[in-house]
């Protein structure tokens, strides 16, 4: 008999922001990053996505490049450290409707994986946190000796998302005609594509056009949108994507 499971994006879909940010933090606290960085490379794109004239994922680029940067050289045991503090701190700040979700598949044995663009670091971490079943995330690659080389499997692309899943299936005997996925971004697509239950989370402009235009997805997609202390559903016939 074949699994039913449950993919989550985290950044956007299950935390309320990004984790990449709150690690950064961490790296400019331990002055690992030097602050100007933030101030010279990445405070411009987020001032552009603050005042709503840019794009998030822009931002979120940004400090992921600054982030390889940072950790090459670094020993594994420094950012499993400041991943572990992160999540301690910070790991119980996410969505209402997410958190409850996840509660409902385990009530319907279903299996809980996160399939997250954040370093796979945080991602294990948030993963014992919210007792899911499994996870990945991107890799920063580490020597024989436990020092990060530079190098990134990244895991925050459609296509990447993709593989990650198919892998899963086959590691799990997963039906997918079953199954849910949930994100926020274009890096989702893929998986509201593969599985036959997506929801759409809080989702970006990027991604809501990907998938109106998409008689595929925009037939069985759910969009869900929670503000406060209120969950929106939304149904994609009564959707208007307003340029601004």
């Amino acid at each position: 008999m074949k699994n039913v499971a449950a993919f989550f994006d985290i950044d956007g879909t299950l935390y309320r922001e990004g984790l990449i940010t709150e690690v950064f933090k961490k790296l400019i606290k331990y002055e690992i990053i030097h602050p100007e960085r933030w101030y010279n490379e990445v405070r411009p794109e987020y001032e552009k996505w603050d005042k709503r004239q840019g794009d998030y994922d822009n931002y979120l680029l940004k400090m992921a490049k600054i982030y390889v940067e940072a950790v090459k050289g670094l020993h594994k045991y420094q950012v499993e450290f400041i991943a572990k503090n992160v999540i301690q701190q910070k790991g119980d700040r996410v969505y209402t409707y997410t958190r409850d979700r996840i509660k409902w598949h385990k009530k319907q044995n279903h299996m809980i994986i996160t399939v997250s663009g954040s370093p796979i670091e945080l991602v294990k971490e948030m993963s014992i946190r919210h007792g899911f079943n499994d996870y990945k995330g991107t890799i920063y690659k580490m020597n024989n000796e436990g020092i990060y080389t530079g190098e990134v499997i990244p895991m925050w692309d459609s296509g990447s998302k993709m593989s990650a899943i198919n892998e899963l299936v086959k590691k799990y005997n997963i039906d997918l005609s079953k199954s849910y996925a949930y994100g926020d971004t274009t890096g989702d697509f893929s998986m509201f594509q593969m599985i036959n239950y997506p929801i759409c989370i809080n989702p970006t402009k990027e991604l809501l056009k990907k998938v109106v235009s998409s008689n595929e997805v925009r037939d069985k997609i759910r969009i869900v949108v929670e503000r406060k202390d209120v969950i929106y559903n939304i149904r994609p016939e009564y959707l208007e994507i307003i340029e601004v």
